[in-house]
């Protein structure tokens, strides 16, 4: 099992940024008249689009807005935090070394609003070193399917079964190693109620990025 390129998630997996989540998406409810927002709203939100999501507030909370305010409000609520304060998770720097080392091509392919994806990743240092960042936008139908790794692999020029994909989400793996992808999965604390799920479905399992350095020094 050769790889000769790798595909990222960002959120929860470049960068530490899932408690952040947890907080907006409470955040926005409260201030739209919601007081006691659902514990478990975040995990809903796993799967969803930012289009998909913002219609699911509307609809499930009977919001008196329309989904454009809720996309616009919600990347308004987050931005200073993707601007100015999320951090790289650790290890990132010393991986994209290694692959740059090895002649590795890498891209991301995330769920988050482009604007705040390039915002985070320019500030840390890193935009730059990226073959290119996909998201939603692009891809409608997110991560439960396909589309988005698939596309990810041919800009970089490789088949999915010689392509790493590296995600924290279960469900981002599962549609990953079903359209025949390497997978390997990095703990987040988000999503560490499903670790014996992602732990199954992954082809390889890193506590930390640092473990994943071995794929490429063997």
């Amino acid at each position: 099992m050769k790889i000769k390129s790798v595909i990222f998630d960002m959120d929860g997996t470049l960068i530490d940024s899932m408690g952040i989540w947890y907080r907006i998406d409470r955040e926005f409810l409260r201030e739209n008249g919601i007081t006691d927002p659902p514990e478990d709203i975040s995990d809903r939100m796993k799967k969803m689009t930012i289009d998909e999501s913002s219609a699911y507030f509307i609809s499930e909370f009977g919001l008196d807005c329309t989904k454009d305010y809720v996309i616009k409000r919600i990347e308004e609520l987050v931005r200073r935090e993707y601007e100015e304060n999320i951090p790289l998770k650790p290890h990132v720097s010393e991986l994209l070394d290694v692959l740059d080392r090895k002649g590795i091509r890498y891209g991301v392919a995330t769920a988050t609003y482009r604007s705040l994806a390039e915002a985070v990743l320019k500030r840390c240092g890193i935009c730059g070193r990226f073959a290119f960042i996909l998201t939603d936008a692009e891809y409608p139908e997110g991560k439960r399917r396909p589309d988005i790794f698939l596309g990810a692999a041919e800009r970089l020029g490789t088949s999915p079964e010689e392509t790493l994909v590296i995600e924290d989400s279960l469900h981002c793996i599962r549609t990953a190693a079903d359209a025949g992808f390497i997978t390997a999965a990095v703990y987040d604390k988000a999503a560490e109620k499903e670790m014996n799920d992602i732990k199954a479905a992954a082809d390889y399992y890193f506590s930390s990025l640092k473990e994943a350095e071995e794929l490429f020094r063997r």
